[in-house]
């Protein structure tokens, strides 16, 4: 039975570029995890294994990693920075304990780690700082702790000082132990020499030091008393107070070094080990509703004595198959075990069971509670189901995925490519929760949706590279739909006389505009036998069936109510199908005359921005026809709501952060349909109505 107090599950996040992925290598490689340390720039770091990532230099997917230190275990998972990928942030901090936020010695605190820091911030995930970078020009450690302060709105709690800057990087102070860490020049992490603070140093330390005992002690009042009293506290009475500070996100213990110089990953760990918590000392996960939910109260418990509940928080699919990534809250899983999904109320059996060292792997018989394992070959299982014992069946909180904001068209270059596109997509949708696909029932076309023009180039890419499946592309598309404005009474009759038979059927209707989002409604008040009640049905199905294509440009007609008053009929010639066809030409006679109009698509858009851009942004969204509904502001900028036409919304995430020099984000989703202003209708009649005339 393992120790749990010497688990720590970490997550490592920042902006793009803050040295995530070469600070994970640092680990593994100082924990002796791998003997060679690959360089992101050389495209061959142990994280980054697509070839998206290796060519492109950022982290896509993010990627689990076990390791030890100092008798813990480390999982550790390295977490894309682009804004495009924060959904891979968002599913890794749900199901971490601790993380370690890397920011840029010379880029400071940029906009995505204030994304990240938010998401983390909302998932109460206890976290150090690890100010990186500090070999680069223009790297200043103090400016970095300011930034911190200032736009995160973070108590960082300085651990150790820089010794030299820039070039001159040599080694840091440890402000608890007031002893000099110096690497000598052979660039290998373990080449350190422990020594007294440098003499210019000493002043700036013993005031640091201060502050941090200051700032530990209030986390216990006993101390702080007898510190109040001139009793200094001990070593160790002090750490017990940063970790308990850390856990209850009091403050941020805050380092500073240079992962790839090897200069301080070893007090960062030492860190990992002394203060984030481990998996019994986080709040255990809610237990929800399976139907609503809702929070039932209950909880679960980290023990391994529990019944199971897990979490698959990610479906990766390599040259192995599909793995399952999954954490273990309560209970063991073992090998050929059954569980249960309670999403799908379906059992698995366990196959293989596997611990990741990125894309190494070693296999596991058995796993427990605190665990971050992979499963291979799991089949119904998808991102946020739990998992758990079929005795004691439980969900726990589910994952919340924001909504695609951009779609566009694809259709595979050769015929044969369709099914192969099929398979491809639905195993990318399975791995992608952010990800969605349709088929759009007007053209046939497939309709890929993202979170991004990003998020979408890269999708398009893998299906490319790793399916061998080439598309062609085309643009963003909008759906426009058509109603009428008006009540009109109209009577329309069909006749046919060509020998035998006839057909005959003649109508009296009123044509009103419906209530919005009524969709289509009949009523017939006919009276006195005009219109016998058996061909009531055929008149309501022959005006139905033309809802689905309007006058003005085809697109489908919503909110309009028929009423049938009158009529005549002949006791020889009239029948269903009559009736039906005198249905369909009164609607092609009657909507142009009832003010037929174009309606287009409104989306509820919320914007953050920091405050320096808010004026900037209403502005543009005014010019994109936006109405701004609301305003409020927060520690790190300003939300603004409004509603905004969705065909003005193209290239927007773009234009954002060119106003807002890229720390601008937004997030839509579809609101009601609104009519189009004539300008916007007349020119969307027009290039419809080209586009049937190419056909």
């Amino acid at each position: 039975m393992a120790d749990l107090s010497k688990y720590r599950n970490i997550g490592i996040f920042a902006h793009v570029d803050a040295g995530k992925t070469t600070t994970t290598e640092r680990i593994l490689k100082l924990t002796g995890k791998i003997h060679k340390t690959g360089e992101v720039h050389d495209g061959e770091s142990t994280t980054d294994f697509m070839e998206q990532e290796a060519e492109r230099g950022i982290t896509i997917q993010s990627a689990a990693v076990t390791c030890e230190w100092k008798g813990h275990r480390l999982n550790v998972i390295d977490t894309p920075g682009h804004v495009d990928f924060t959904v891979e942030v968002y599913r890794s901090l749900k199901v971490l304990d601790g993380g370690i936020g890397v920011f840029c010695g010379s880029g400071g605190v940029e906009p995505q780690s204030e994304t990240n820091w938010r998401y983390a911030n909302e998932s109460e995930v206890a976290r150090c700082i690890f100010v990186n970078k500090l070999d680069r020009m223009g790297a200043d450690f103090y400016r970095v702790v300011g930034q911190v302060e200032k736009v995160l709105g973070a108590n960082p709690l300085v651990m150790t000082l820089p010794i030299g800057i820039e070039d001159q990087f040599t080694g840091v102070v440890d402000v608890l132990t007031k002893k000099a860490y110096i690497w000598d020049e052979t660039g290998l992490p373990e080449n350190y020499e422990i020594t007294d603070v440098p003499a210019d140093m000493v002043d700036k330390v013993d005031e640091y030091h201060e502050m941090l005992v200051e700032s530990a002690v209030e986390q216990d009042d006993d101390l702080m008393e007898a510190y109040m009293e001139g009793e200094e506290p001990s070593l160790e009475q002090i750490k017990t107070c940063i970790r308990k500070g850390t856990r209850d996100l009091a403050f941020f213990p805050t380092f500073c070094g240079s992962a790839f110089k090897n200069k301080g990953m070893q007090l960062v760990l030492d860190a990992v080990v002394d203060y984030l918590p481990s998996p019994t000392e986080v709040d255990p996960q809610p237990l929800t509703d399976k139907d609503t939910g809702e929070p039932t109260g209950e909880v679960a418990t980290v023990s391994a004595d529990e019944p199971l509940k897990a979490l698959a928080f990610k479906i990766m699919d390599d040259r192995f198959g599909a793995l399952t990534f999954i954490r273990i809250y309560s209970g063991r899983m073992k090998k050929g075990d059954t569980i249960l999904n309670s999403a799908t109320g379906k059992t698995e059996r366990i196959g293989r069971m596997v611990e990741m060292q990125a894309d190494e792997r070693n296999e596991l018989t058995e796993a427990q509670a605190g665990d971050i394992i992979a499963v291979v070959g799991m089949k119904n299982v998808q991102t946020g189901h739990t998992l758990c014992d079929p005795k004691h069946e439980c969900t726990l909180e589910a994952m919340i995925f924001p909504d695609p904001v951009i779609s566009i068209a694809v259709a595979p270059k050769d015929k044969g490519g369709n099914e192969k596109m099929g398979i491809a997509i639905g195993k990318m949708v399975a791995e992608d929760p952010s990800f969605q696909v349709e088929t759009d029932e007007d053209s046939g076309e497939t309709i890929l949706k993202g979170m991004g023009e990003l998020h979408l180039d890269i999708k398009v890419d893998i299906l490319k590279r790793t399916y061998g499946v080439e598309l062609v592309v085309g643009q963003p598309q909008v759906a426009y739909r058509e109603t009428i404005t008006t009540e009109i009474e109209d009577s329309y009759t069909h006749k046919k006389q060509s020998g035998g038979s006839g057909q005959f059927g003649k109508i009296d209707y009123r044509i009103k505009p419906g209530e919005v989002g009524s969709g289509f409604k009949f009523s017939s008040s006919v009276v006195g036998g005009n219109v016998p009640k058996e061909f009531w049905p055929a008149v309501e199905k022959g005006f139905a069936s033309m809802m689905e294509e309007g006058v003005l440009a085809g697109f489908p007609v919503l909110d309009v109510e028929v009423e049938l008053f009158d009529g005549g009929f002949h006791a020889v010639d009239s029948s269903a199908i009559a009736f039906e066809i005198a249905a369909k030409g009164a609607f092609r006679q009657s909507i142009p005359k009832a003010g037929a109009q174009l309606l287009e698509p409104i989306m509820k858009v919320d914007v953050f921005t920091p405050d320096d851009n808010v004026g900037d942004v209403i502005g543009d969204l005014n010019r994109r026809r936006g109405m701004i509904k609301d305003q409020e502001a927060g520690a790190m900028g300003v939300r603004i709501k409004g509603e905004v036409p969705l065909s003005e919304m193209f290239g927007y995430i773009g234009h954002l952060r060119t106003i807002t020099s890229g720390r601008g984000q937004f997030s839509m989703e579809f609101a009601h349909y609104a009519p189009c202003p004539q300008n916007v209708a007349d020119t969307v009649i027009a290039a419809e109505k080209e586009k049937k005339a190419a056909k």
